[in-house]
């Protein structure tokens, strides 16, 4: 356990590594000075601090995967970084509880001040089937995962001639949200998909589908109209299908499935919404506002509390006409050096500033050399505010080394084909949980048997035979199992599983079974006495 609150200095505690949390410590570090009379601890989950705006663009590939990644030690040299997740908030103690390391223990830290900057997570509670299918993009490993599972998709798609139902799931891909993030994915993904079609010979450019699903009327909500239809516009002229005043319901592994009751057949679905703040926060006992955020004080003090700060995505920060401060990374910037200040004012004494940013503009791209900007009350779009875009995002990159490298990657992006390398991050996917919707089927008879299934909820049908001759051998209920005697045999299957209600299971790959059956033998044994007793019956 690390010294607490009480120690020789004072000690400023700052959960989350992005915009707020980091330009907090910087202006900390700033004000230290020559002094040393207080302690700076950031804690984040990774050991890398994120240029969010410039994340899409690792789907691709204008830029390097790591370009737009800055080392937190490189770029905090008088803050202690603590790589971990954070667990616990002990508010009475001044205590916070990480994660474990190598050695399965506790991790605590004590604080004097606490800031907390954790910022945004993506929330799908509620929406069935997208926890378990749906990519979120809210960091740099999702936007790796998502520009692996698109290249995968076109990879498969182009020697998928057999099932035409495969192949239009593979070529649709579905991105929900048209705010920034979204349509800023979109983009990316529609430019991607379409160049890197004439690499493959199999794929006509004319059967790719890209779809963004937004509940509002008009994308950008953010935006001046004349700006988010200038948008709208485009993207549509360069064939990305828009569905607004449409919501994402729910999701299988084959399709989007919307409020309206429309359902898109895809393998690929992507959602920038909704978010919330890190669920650590609900525990705290702390005063929240809407959508679960903190409320600050105009001094980013969270409000009832004298040591405990917030900044960034997570708080409730009042502007000076009376408005919530908007999440954007120029707001948490400024939140941050506000914060920074009365930090040190509140060890050291002194007067204490308010927030009262009001904000430059917005800029968003459109992928393609354009974007849309609205900058001190001008607005700009198509190419000119793609050059401004850039430019202004180039310049605020953390380090002159960064911004040479981003600026190397975008000018051989003009000249250079997209990379298609697909990185293999992991080996098998381990137990998973999936969700069906009825009429799906799970597999089919004669696929391969590599996977067995536990039923969580819902209901399952067994079919054998051709359609409109299928005979129902079975029907399959929460904690039955199936798919064990194509696994255990290693043949085909002999049936068909579909869904006949809304149903979620457990998949167990034949990897991660075969390890656990030689370990546990009664696993293996009874998953044998079901196979027997479904093999006299007749069933799959």
């Amino acid at each position: 356990m690390s010294a607490g609150a009480g120690a020789d200095r004072p000690r400023v505690v700052i959960l989350g590594g992005g915009f707020a949390g980091v330009y907090t410590a910087l202006a900390l570090e700033e004000a230290l000075g020559d002094r040393d009379d207080f302690e700076i601890v950031l804690v984040n989950r990774e050991n890398y601090f994120v240029f969010q705006p410039m994340l899409p663009e690792v789907i691709s590939g204008s830029i390097g995967l790591t370009d737009m990644v800055v080392p937190l030690r490189r770029l905090l040299h008088r803050s202690e970084v603590h790589v971990r997740d954070v667990e616990a908030v002990d508010l009475e103690a001044r205590v916070v509880t990480t994660s474990p390391g190598f050695r399965p223990q506790p991790h605590r830290v004590g604080y004097d001040h606490l800031v907390l900057g954790l910022g945004n997570v993506t929330d799908f509670r509620g929406l069935p089937g997208l926890p378990e299918h749906a990519l979120p993009f809210k960091n740099l490993g999702d936007a790796i995962r998502v520009r692996n599972h698109v290249i995968r998709a076109f990879e498969e798609a182009s020697i998928e001639r057999e099932d035409g139902a495969l192949r239009r799931q593979l070529l649709t891909f579905v991105v929900a949200g048209g705010g920034f993030s979204g349509v800023e994915v979109a983009a990316e993904l529609n430019d991607f998909v379409l160049a890197v079609a004439a690499s493959y010979r199999g794929i006509d450019p004319a059967e790719i589908r890209v779809v963004l699903v937004h509940s509002q009327e008009r994308i950008l909500p953010e935006m001046a109209e004349p700006l988010a239809l200038f948008a709208q516009r485009l993207l549509r002229k360069r064939g990305v299908e828009l569905r607004l005043k449409e919501r994402l319901q729910s999701a299988t592994g084959t399709e989007a499935i919307l409020a309206g009751g429309d359902h898109i057949p895809t393998r690929t679905l992507v959602s920038t919404v909704p978010s919330s703040p890190h669920p650590m926060l609900e525990s705290l006992p702390l005063p929240k506002g809407r959508g679960g955020r903190l409320v600050a004080t105009p001094e980013l003090r969270v409000d009832g509390t004298a040591s405990v700060w917030a900044v960034g995505d997570c708080a409730l920060v009042p502007t000076p006409d009376g408005r919530a401060a908007p999440p954007t990374a120029q707001h948490a910037t400024r939140q941050a050096a506000v914060c920074a200040h009365n930090i040190v004012a509140a060890i050291r004494g002194g007067g204490r500033r308010v927030f009262d940013f009001r904000g430059l503009g917005t800029m968003g791209s459109l992928g393609h050399h354009s974007a849309v900007a609205e900058v001190l009350g001008l607005r700009f779009s198509g190419f000119l505010a793609w050059w401004l875009w850039r430019t202004v995002y180039l310049m605020k990159m953390p380090g002159w080394g960064r911004r040479l490298k981003v600026a190397s990657s975008w000018t051989l992006d003009l000249v250079l084909p997209p990379d298609l390398v697909q990185l293999r991050l992991g080996g098998s996917q381990g137990l998973t949980r999936e969700h069906y919707e009825p009429g799906e089927e799970v597999f089919r008879e004669g696929d391969l048997g590599d996977c067995l299934y536990i039923v969580l909820s819902g209901e399952a049908e067994v079919v054998k035979g051709a359609p409109g001759r299928e005979e129902t051998l079975a029907r399959l209920g929460a904690g039955e199992v199936f798919g064990e005697m194509a696994l255990l045999r290693q043949t085909a299957r002999n049936a068909t599983v579909r869904c006949r209600a809304a149903m979620d299971v457990l998949r167990m790959p034949q990897q991660e079974f075969a390890a656990l059956a030689a370990h546990l033998p009664d696993l293996r044994e009874s998953v044998e006495r079901v196979m027997e007793g479904r093999r006299r019956t007749g069933e799959e």
